[in-house]
């Protein structure tokens, strides 16, 4: 089923259509704004796979043909990404990895309506937009040509009532003048986002259920029994050097120690221990 909503932001038509490319992904959407347009896809594996990080990847690619274009020289196939192309898709992926269960704008936007249109849960939607000043006044979206003449370069992301990202450049402009802008670029955002909501609901799309995974509640207490005392100790050696041997020396240790009573939860001994660290450090 294809769907399609359109509206005026910043002065230009902001199109968001799905249903029509990219049908295998979990979740895709096509996301237009002026002459610009980008396809977001998501994909996420029907198992979760237990990992001691959050296995998020977000790759965003301009490619020669998109533009009726081969590349030069003696290869003619795409090469890697470029600078440009792993700026933008770190800011998608700074936008995206907050919200999960514990032009590069557009990528924001149509990664967001994409994971909203899959089966994966998260906190989202959310909307990114670029805001520059110019003569004076706050402009959402800025075209290059006005950019040039802007004293501000800032992008902004974030959900219909809260900032999640921002990053950008300004002449200096006084703290308040920032926060002018933010307030601007939430003004937008709250729109782009209600309109992805109203494509999700439209569309029905049930998420997928999720547990957070817990270690068994006899190991995590035995650790925080054993460790509690000696992560502490070791956060307050004075050399960094020393404190990461030390925690090191301390993983290795009750692991080992472990192993036999919860051979099978080997890898929850360092989950837990990050828990025990990250809570004494926000204690001191």
């Amino acid at each position: 089923m294809v769907k399609r909503l359109e509206q005026i932001v910043g002065g230009r038509a902001l199109r968001l259509e799905t249903g029509r490319l990219a049908k295998q992904a979990a979740g895709s959407a096509i996301v237009q704004y002026g002459e610009t347009m980008i396809l977001a896809a998501v994909t996420v594996a029907d198992q979760p796979t237990p990992l001691p990080f959050f296995p998020l990847t977000v790759e965003y690619r301009e490619k020669s043909y998109a533009a009726g274009k081969i590349p030069g020289g003696f290869i003619k196939r795409e090469g890697r990404p470029s600078d440009d192309e792993i700026l933008a898709a770190r800011l998608t992926d700074r936008s995206l990895r907050p919200l999960f269960p514990d032009g590069d704008v557009l990528g924001i936007t149509g990664a967001s309506l994409a994971l909203g249109l899959s089966r994966v849960p998260w906190n989202g939607p959310i909307a990114g937009v670029r805001v520059g000043r110019v003569e004076g006044q706050w402009v959402l979206n800025p075209t290059f040509q006005q950019l040039e003449f802007s004293d501000a370069d800032i992008v902004v992301a974030g959900s219909r009532d809260s900032l999640v990202m921002v990053e950008g450049s300004a002449l200096e402009l006084p703290e308040g003048e920032i926060a002018d802008a933010l307030a601007f670029a939430q003004r937008g955002i709250s729109d782009i986002v209600a309109w992805q909501e109203e494509i999700i609901r439209d569309l029905g799309v049930s998420k997928m259920p999720w547990t957070r995974a817990q270690p068994p509640a006899e190991l995590g207490g035995l650790v925080r029994e054993l460790a509690g005392a000696r992560v502490r100790e070791a956060l307050n050696l004075p050399e960094k050097s020393e404190r990461a041997q030390a925690l090191a020396a301390l993983r290795a240790t009750l692991t080992e120690q472990l192993a036999a009573e919860f051979p099978e939860n080997a890898k929850d001994t360092g989950s837990v221990l990050d828990e025990i660290e990250y809570e004494t450090m926000r204690q001191q």
